[in-house]
């Protein structure tokens, strides 16, 4: 009996060696449109699905693939006699091999000033179809969505005559998994051209990036996926230059230091361990920045992640040498620099070009059974001195400057967040606690200069005046809190008997 298999292909990486192979091995190719040509150009017969079908393409090739000899081939069960009496009577050939993959939706979507018709164009509904038929009838069709399977599905065909059960059933969910991240970007699209941010139905899709020896502990199992269409400058689209393979917790901690350091204008250097900032600059120069940021916590840094939003130069990656880093991301580095840098070879350097471009995508957070979604607190004042103060004295030009740039980086500290800051540097960080006031405590104690002068920021409103006075024995001068609390009254006293000048945001910064 003749073999047939059906190659239908946008991306067509590979596709003609396959095709060629199958031939060798005795199957008769189908084909469609610009896969056909390619095939016949190659020097492969091939049958155009209209010959094979016995019906022509119609409506601008929008149905060609949905016919019965089709997906009759492909579906019927080659075993059940009821299914062979009708295959047989209406002279249905078995498909045994498809190989789709579909129109390329995501990357038209990916371009600028494509017209709304021209994306619904690319939509594919017949690949979708045959992939998901060939997947479900995988006990006796071999499907194959991805063209790094050819050489291997061709192998298998040389060696035993036919690919394996579970090469088929593997295959067979690749297939699904393939058609239902094609299916999450149509709907994640769709649903925000209509403004449906949080829709009845939800779906998340990514493609690997990486597979990772653990998780965050050696007992865990774990891999890096990316979002489809996914172009805002992240850990996602860093490019590493050098050093080992990033960890689970590498990552997170590079995402966490690349979303504060996208904070700020002018130098900055963040150095973040276990995902809180251990220490933040911003300063005239990186290389003063750094030696800022590393002078906040210069223990926590070691083994840390350090994240700029400028070039590193030779003088920097000399001081950067001097300690253990386990990533260094910038957006770029030079050639000097990266000479001083990778003669560690187990540091990472990640280089990420940055922008002002933030996009809407959202936050998620999975819980055991479910996952919940938020919009990212992307949260800015245009104008942070036009903020109430509460208490008796207001705070001073450099007052605002060092509680403008606490109140940035509180939002990038795990609550319960205080931060002292002199100017535009980190003196003390208290984060991750169950009370503020320890918070407050831990901040002070991690402090490796005088508090005396310095502001501080709360995430969220203290509860209690314990916090203010905490601050005010350690001589803090200005406070920035959201206010709100049943006890602001009892808060502002306290800051008023202190002198502390204190202003509320009537917004928090909550980040568990």
């Amino acid at each position: 009996m003749q073999k047939y298999a059906l190659l239908s292909v946008s991306d067509k990486t590979g596709i003609v060696d396959f095709a060629r192979g199958l031939t060798e091995v005795g199957y008769s190719l189908i084909s469609t449109g610009g896969t056909a040509k390619a095939l016949r150009d190659a020097g492969l017969a091939v049958r155009e699905i209209a010959e094979f079908t016995g019906f022509p393409e119609i409506l601008d090739g929008r149905v060609k693939t949905l016919h019965p000899m089709v997906h009759g081939g492909i579906l019927n069960i080659r075993n059940n006699p009821e299914h062979q009496t009708i295959v047989k009577a209406h002279n249905i050939k078995n498909i045994d091999i498809v190989a789709v993959n579909l129109y390329p939706f995501e990357a038209t979507v990916a371009k600028t000033g494509v017209a709304f018709d021209e994306i619904i164009e690319n939509i594919d509904i017949g690949g979708p179809s045959m992939l998901r038929s060939a997947a479900k009838n995988n006990a006796f069709v071999t499907v194959v969505v991805h063209a790094d399977d050819y050489e291997r599905v061709l192998a298998e065909i040389k060696a035993k005559g036919s690919t394996t059960a579970e090469t088929r059933l593997e295959l067979a969910a690749k297939a699904y998994s393939h058609t239902a991240l094609y299916d999450s970007v149509i709907s994640n699209y769709l649903n925000k051209k209509i403004g449906s941010k949080f829709p009845r139905e939800y779906t998340i899709g990514g493609r690997l990036v990486q597979a990772m020896r653990y998780g965050e502990n050696p007992h865990q199992g774990a891999a890096f996926y990316k979002v489809p269409l996914a172009n805002e400058a992240g850990v996602s689209t860093a490019e590493q230059l050098h050093g080992k393979e990033l960890s689970y917790n590498n990552i997170v901690d590079i995402h966490a230091a690349v979303e504060l350091v996208k904070e700020f204008a002018s130098p900055t250097v963040v150095i973040v361990k276990h995902m809180n900032p251990c220490g933040v600059s911003v300063a005239d120069t990186l290389l003063t920045a750094y030696e800022e940021a590393l002078s906040t916590d210069p223990v926590s840094a070691y083994g840390g992640i350090v994240a700029t939003n400028r070039e590193i130069d030779k003088a920097l990656a000399t001081r950067l040498a001097e300690i253990f880093l386990e990533v260094i991301i910038a957006p770029a580095f030079t050639e000097e620099a990266k000479a001083v840098l990778t003669v560690k070879k187990n540091v990472r350097l990640m280089e990420l070009p940055l922008s002002d471009y933030r996009s809407d995508e959202l936050d998620f957070k999975k819980v055991t059974g479910g996952f919940l979604i938020q919009d990212r607190d992307m949260h800015t004042f245009s104008d942070f001195a036009a903020l109430p103060s509460p208490t008796k004295r207001k705070p001073s030009p450099e007052e605002l400057r060092s509680l403008e740039f606490a109140w940035v980086v509180a939002k990038h500290v795990k609550s319960n967040a205080i931060i002292y800051t002199k100017g535009t540097r980190t003196i003390g960080v208290g984060a991750g606690q169950m009370s503020r006031v320890d918070s407050s405590k831990i901040a002070a104690t991690k402090a490796n200069f005088p508090l005396a002068g310095c502001a501080m920021a709360s995430d969220a409103f203290f509860p209690f005046r314990d916090s203010v006075d905490e601050a005010a024995a350690r001589g803090i001068t200005a406070i920035v809190s959201p206010g709100g609390s049943i006890r602001d009254e009892e808060v502002i006293a306290a800051a008023d008997e202190a002198g502390i000048a204190m202003v509320f945001t009537g917004v928090r910064h909550f980040r568990h």
